[in-house]
């Protein structure tokens, strides 16, 4: 079982920790500094007047005042807990929830379910959750190194890199790079990757302490040349390895079989979820895989990643006049397809907006196969209704544009409506749920 040291900077008094299953954790922080203290208390304060105000969950007003009045809150709040971080293009909201669900055999858990995943929002939720004795933390892909230096975490979890908001972010090899770069200054950290993603691998394959979990890889088209030398990236039967140096897909000591997860013992564990599709199987072993190197055993950790129904909002079902309405998220091309995955065959509403949480560039709708949902029902929305109308018309798929979220409603047979949409998109559309709801 796992023991966690107290950090250098932080001297702790005998009260300060405690066994949790044999583990050993710190709990309070007595010796945090005052100026950490009043940044952490102002921080909670500011997070629950813009809860209050209607001006959101307040994740990261809070943190970026705490931040202002104390530059090392994030590392102060940190100090004294066992972390893990989760971070990926895709999936890591719902992977975390997963995670924290599954940590939580051991105790509390500070986490932002919210899913503020930048250093304003980690600060928030650890000052809003208190004295924890661990924290499971979403992270931006581009934050990581430094979320990595400021909170020492137990464990990192990296979950897959692909092409997203082509207009601001790094091309994939870049991220893969920086990933790399970060692993290596912090060669006691465990880490759980992804086998299936070549990036992945190639950032985490010389990290001291990594486990390997295997969860499918649907999207390919960002990996189909090696990182190490350019050579060309071969596949089959669920292996790849490049044709010009040794970097191949590593053995998995996890790995979804069916409707369950194997463990590195050989053990088979049904996983059953309220959450949709295949990927979350696979978002599931992922949790599984980090809990493990907290000590917590699969059969613990499954039932409770059962709990987890909605997450910030995302595959939350809502009746309204007769229909049964799901809302997906769906924000780059992978998550595009994982999204079709999921969905019924059912009349569907597509929502593309393009404004500064989305990133402005929509030319990422062309590498989307939006063969799917042809003969489904189709409806298009949101500001950039015209940009997607364009693309669907290049995939033969029929649709009918509408102005408002109601006209789709409307105009859909009582049943089942499924709405895909990008973040602010999104937001949009739950907006108009919780005002009608």
């Amino acid at each position: 079982m796992a023991v966690f040291p107290p950090r250098p900077r932080h001297v702790m008094r005998p009260l300060d920790v405690v066994s949790v299953s044999g583990t050993l954790v710190a709990v309070t922080d007595g010796k945090m500094p005052m100026r950490a203290k009043v940044a952490s208390s102002v921080s909670r304060t500011a997070a629950a007047l813009s809860r209050a105000a209607g001006r959101g969950d307040g994740s990261v007003i809070g943190g970026w005042i705490g931040l202002k009045i104390d530059p090392d809150l994030l590392r102060n709040l940190a100090s004294g807990r066992a972390i893990a971080l989760v971070s990926g293009t895709n999936g890591k909201t719902t992977t975390t929830r997963f995670t924290a669900a599954a940590l939580g055999v051991l105790g509390p858990v500070a986490t932002n379910s919210f899913g503020a995943n930048m250093p304003t929002g980690h600060t928030s939720a650890l000052a809003r959750a208190g004295a924890t004795p661990f924290a499971v933390l979403e992270v931006d892909e581009h934050y990581l190194a430094r979320v990595i230096d400021e909170t020492t975490p137990r464990v990192v979890a990296l979950l897959n890199l692909s092409r997203d908001q082509l207009d601001r972010a790094k091309e994939v090899a870049m991220m893969a790079q920086m990933w790399r770069t970060a692993l290596a200054a912090h060669p006691d950290m465990h880490v759980v990757a992804n086998a299936d993603d070549p990036m992945v691998v190639w950032s985490a394959v010389n990290a001291a302490h990594v486990v390997w979990f295997s969860a499918g890889q649907r999207w390919m088209d960002d990996s189909w040349v090696c990182p190490e030398c350019g050579s060309p990236i071969n596949r089959a039967q669920g292996d790849w390895w490049c044709t010009g140096c040794s970097l191949r897909r590593p053995v998995a000591q996890w790995r979804v079989e069916e409707d369950g997860v194997v463990d590195p013992k050989g053990d088979w564990h049904l996983v059953k979820l309220q959450l949709p599709g295949h990927v979350n199987v696979g978002n599931a072993a992922t949790a599984l895989a980090v809990a493990a190197e907290f000590g917590v055993r699969p059969i613990e950790a499954v039932p409770r990643l059962a709990s987890v129904a909605s997450v910030a909002g995302r595959y939350a079902q809502v009746d309204r006049d007769g229909r049964n309405i799901r809302l997906l998220l769906a924000k780059n091309p992978a998550s595009w397809l994982e999204a079709f995955d999921m969905a019924e065959v059912a009349p569907t509403l597509l929502s593309i907006n393009a404004r500064d949480p989305d990133g402005f560039d929509t030319s990422w709708l062309y590498d989307v196969d939006f063969s799917p949902l042809r003969g489904r029902q189709v409806f298009i929305t949101g500001d950039r209704a015209y940009d997607l109308a364009v693309r669907l018309e290049v995939n033969s798929v029929a649709f009918r544009h509408v102005h408002t979220f109601d006209e789709a409603v409307q105009a859909t047979p009582p049943g089942r409506l499924e709405v895909i949409a990008n973040y602010t998109a999104f937001q949009d559309i739950r907006a108009e749920l919780d005002r009608v709801n």
